[in-house]
């Protein structure tokens, strides 16, 4: 077994500097608590068929009493990592801004089968987050399973319990065994679980507040999760508050890796359940579902509608007319993108900014599927068609139609070099990277 410590450079220390204070803006801990973490790459099995025996899967995982990972804005995490898988893994942070350290590829190299490495970096957000250990997907020799990050608020808003949903999708082959993305079988209709579990029930009392952090961890889906007969409040995507909205028809659109944290209220009828389904362009069938509890109710009315959650302190304002402005083609004949286990960190970027300045990408799909964008270090509003606004929410990924062009823009407040990734909608894709820097 080989030991890494990560031990940033000077860059990489002043940027964590400059994310740390972000995330000790009002409303956050006066000053930044230590936390300790261990995860462990690491073969698995997942009960998928009934009466058959488990499938053989791996997963990222928590090592603590709980299996799960909750930590506070504005912790200082140290994260010890261990690979017990048999092939090179590079753990990526989906939501985690501003920390170069744990940058994939760029601020630190993947790690070897047997190796160990620790790093420390911050939580300069609340929000959702996602590890996932499928950078390197292309050499895995079966499907891996990404891991829930809880950040939480340094005041949570109220609610009475706070549960992630982490939705993954399975293609088995005639033999049992789990089809990795790439491999013949494509064509197979998905399993999906939630939580790891086929068709889970998420009970609620009357009156009862569930905050429920909808994961889409599937390996290439653009899914719709949809909350039949229940309002849905959408209170933050991609780890960001959002000003609260009411999910039309009960419904959310999520690209793989996107998050959404919702707010359900137990306001059905006691002892009812109400189906959770999951449309993934193809067909739509259940997944979940909520129930009512038969016992008495929690309080003795619903809670009052919920104030936004407190900002994250990324900014308010955007300069687009002194904006940089950048084309990405979202394609595999584009020059400079490659698979994960062919980049060099030597080659040339996809844009240069100055640290301080607004970005606009024009991201265009010039494929026949949708391709789904990720942007690693900072989040970026969706810009309106006329570049005069944008959406109301922050972003990290961002799917594209075929024949598309999206605009994007963000403020380049993290000094370092960040992944930009692309992949299609397509089981065979391949995943794509670039870099970009901030100086």
């Amino acid at each position: 077994m080989t030991t890494r410590i990560i031990h940033p450079t000077r860059r990489a220390v002043l940027a964590g500097l400059g994310a740390s204070a972000a995330g000790l803006a009002p409303g956050s801990a006066a000053s930044p608590a230590t936390a300790s973490l261990t995860l462990q790459a690491r073969p698995a099995t997942l009960a998928l068929q009934p009466g058959q025996p488990a499938t053989p899967v791996w997963e990222l995982a928590a090592l603590n009493p709980a299996g799960d990972v909750r930590l506070k804005r504005g912790d200082r995490c140290e994260v010890t990592f261990r690979n017990d898988l048999p092939v090179p893994v590079a753990p990526a942070w989906y939501g985690l801004d501003g920390q170069s350290a744990a940058e994939p590829l760029l601020g630190r190299s993947a790690v070897t089968s047997g190796g160990t490495e620790t790093s420390i970096f911050s939580m300069p957000h609340a929000g959702t987050l996602m590890a996932d250990l499928r950078l390197l997907d292309d050499g895995m020799k079966q499907p891996v399973r990404p891991l829930p990050i809880i950040v939480q608020e340094a005041e949570p808003p109220v609610a009475d319990r706070d549960e992630p949903f982490l939705v993954e999708d399975w293609r088995l082959a005639a033999d049992g065994a789990a089809i990795v993305p790439g491999a013949t079988g494509g064509e197979i209709a998905p399993i999906f679980t939630v939580n790891g579990k086929i068709a889970p029930d998420f009970t609620l009392r009357a009156n009862e507040r569930l905050r429920l952090r909808v994961i889409n961890g599937c390996q290439r889906a653009v899914i719709a999760v949809k909350f039949d007969r229940v309002e849905v409040l959408v209170m933050a995507l991609d780890g960001q508050p959002a000003e609260p909205f009411t999910a039309r028809n009960g419904a959310l659109v999520l690209a793989p890796g996107s998050r959404a944290d919702v707010f359900l209220d137990g306001t059905a009828a006691p002892g009812s359940a109400t189906p959770i389904l999951l449309h993934d362009g193809k067909e739509a069938r259940p997944v979940a579902r909520v129930l009512t509890s038969a016992e008495p109710p929690l309080r003795a009315s619903r809670l009052a509608p919920p104030a936004p959650l407190p900002s994250n302190g990324l900014p308010a304002n955007l300069d687009l007319k002194g904006a940089l402005r950048f084309d990405v083609a979202l394609s595999a004949a584009e020059a400079g993108w490659s698979r994960p286990s062919s980049f060099a960190a030597s080659s040339a970027p996809a844009f240069r900014a100055k640290a301080g300045r607004t970005v606009v990408l024009a991201l265009k799909n010039p494929t026949a599927v949708a391709t789904v964008f990720h942007l690693h270090g900072h989040h970026f509003r969706l810009l309106d068609r006329l570049d005069d606004g944008w959406k109301p929410y922050w972003l990290d990924t961002l799917a594209i139609e075929p024949g598309q062009t999206q605009r994007i823009a963000f403020a380049t407040s993290a000094p370092g070099r960040w992944l930009i990734a692309s992949i299609a909608t397509d089981w065979a894709a391949p995943r794509l990277v670039r870099w970009y820097a901030v100086e």
